[in-house]
């Protein structure tokens, strides 16, 4: 009895979305319709027009992170997007991948290369390696993530743990959930279908058997709360991934607060524009001559609001998409007066400095960069600093700490990863007669000197 009646609650709920949703598929003219609803159909003709297209994706990736280069098998899932084998998946899977793989529904094994990928947004797009004679692949049709509502029905699709295709359903929780930290450019779809490990860069699928977004991260506590990048968000990141291989975002250096700030308990007037925080040093909005408090109204002739931290990153995506290089015209608000000022936004390049491996030494090194390490970029605009400490290890015994900025090795000035490279290799060359080696450094805004003593080979002990 308990089981039929949970059969009719979920009949009259498909229903319900039935009505909201004109793209699902669902007769809605009538009661007598709602009424003949199976939501096992409903799931099952969803699931069965994207689950053919759902992908494996296992890499192969290098990592510094533990002090030196090592490589390391991680997995997760994709969708496939076009009969050419384009693929959907997460940022987070294939970053510094050197092999990539993708195991099919149908039991098919493709390797596969990254075509482009953003970290602002945590997507990438791959290109499954098809063999001759292999014809068209199953693929999913991408949805309208605009239109959804709390409490549609929507299923998460993947390859979870690294188990074969599941599939799992819930509704939307929050169709605009602001991530503190994680919502540079896009706000997230919250779901609590499970979204387990594994099952990042799959597809959140809705009852037509559309994509409406990419499931991305997972609580692993605190029941089932999964967010997913929405549909929406991917039509303005894919084509540029096509073309260049990664999103040209431009840089103005604004550091922006909503007129509502319920988090900081600051209110200001009017309902219009988005205050100025604060400009990063260097920036084109510091050349501009805009000032912290400063509350923006239009930029490039178009009106700009954020009444609230969710209409934030609408905000810094127009930003974003400026031309660079262009100067436009940004009206503002300043102690009651209308002013305008000249803003020509430049390219935002890295978001993440490149990285080396010293071997003996048993550290590790990265170059600094202001979006991934602004708090050292603070201290120096460009150079290097200790990525990843080995343990045990001759670095480890000298007492050096990730975070620390190197200045100068044995005397040598260092500002780029080629000049570590340079001085190590020189180091390790007359090890014989020399294996002590001083580091100048520059440790929460301190300076001071190690001896690095790297006489010792822990890869042999």
């Amino acid at each position: 009895m308990k089981r039929s009646c949970l059969s009719v609650l979920l009949v009259v709920l498909f229903g319900s979305l039935g009505c909201q949703e004109p793209d699902s598929g669902l007769k809605t003219d009538g009661n007598a319709d709602l009424a003949r609803l199976d939501f096992r159909k409903v799931v099952k003709d969803a699931k069965d027009k994207v689950f053919p297209a759902v992908v494996y994706v296992k890499c192969l990736k290098e990592s510094h992170a533990m002090g030196k280069k090592i490589t390391e098998e991680v997995s997760g899932s994709g969708v496939i997007i076009t009969p050419a084998g384009e693929v959907l998946t997460n940022w987070h899977i294939v970053d510094k991948a050197v092999e990539v793989r993708c195991l099919l529904l149908d039991g098919r094994a493709m390797d596969a290369k990254v075509v482009g990928s953003d970290k602002d947004t945590d997507l990438a797009l791959i290109q499954l390696t098809l063999p001759a004679g292999a014809g068209a692949l199953p693929h999913a049709v991408l949805g309208d993530s605009t239109t959804l509502k709390e409490g549609d029905f929507v299923m998460a699709m993947g390859a979870p743990w690294g188990l074969s295709r599941s599939v799992s359903i819930g509704i939307i929780s929050c169709t605009s959930r602001y991530l503190p930290k994680n919502s540079e450019y896009s706000l997230w779809l919250q779901t609590d279908a499970s979204i387990s490990p594994g099952n990042s860069g799959g597809p959140l699928v809705n009852t037509a058997g559309k994509i409406i977004g990419i499931n991305t991260r997972g609580a692993m506590m605190g029941g089932d709360m999964g967010f997913a990048v929405p549909a929406e968000t991917i039509g303005y990141i894919l084509p540029q991934l096509r073309e260049f291989k990664k999103v040209n975002w431009s840089w103005t250096g604004l550091q922006l607060q909503p007129l509502k700030d319920f988090n900081r308990n600051m209110y200001f007037e009017g309902d219009e524009g988005v205050i100025v925080a604060e400009t990063d040093p260097e920036s084109p909005a510091r050349h501009a001559g805009i000032l912290a408090r400063d509350r923006i109204l239009r930029v490039a002739g178009k009106p700009i609001n954020a009444l609230t931290e969710e209409a934030l990153p609408l905000v810094r995506r127009g930003l974003g998409l400026l031309t660079k290089g262009k100067p436009v015209q940004v009206e503002l608000l300043r102690e009651g007066k209308t002013i305008t000022v000249t803003l020509t936004p430049r390219r935002k390049g890295k978001v993440e400095g490149e990285e080396l491996d010293c071997p003996r030494w048993d550290l590790t090194v990265k170059a600094i960069n202001q979006f991934d390490n602004p708090d050292l970029y603070f201290h120096r605009k460009k150079g290097v600093f200790v990525y990843g400490i080995k343990y045990p290890g001759n670095a480890g015994n000298a007492r050096l700490q990730t975070q620390d900025i190197v200045l100068e090795i044995d005397g040598k000035k260092v500002v780029t990863l080629e000049d570590v490279k340079k001085i190590h290799k020189a180091a390790l060359k007359n090890i014989k007669t020399r294996h002590r080696i001083v580091f100048t450094l520059l440790r929460n805004g301190l300076m001071c000197q190690v001896v690095l003593d790297f006489a010792r080979d822990f890869e042999k002990e």
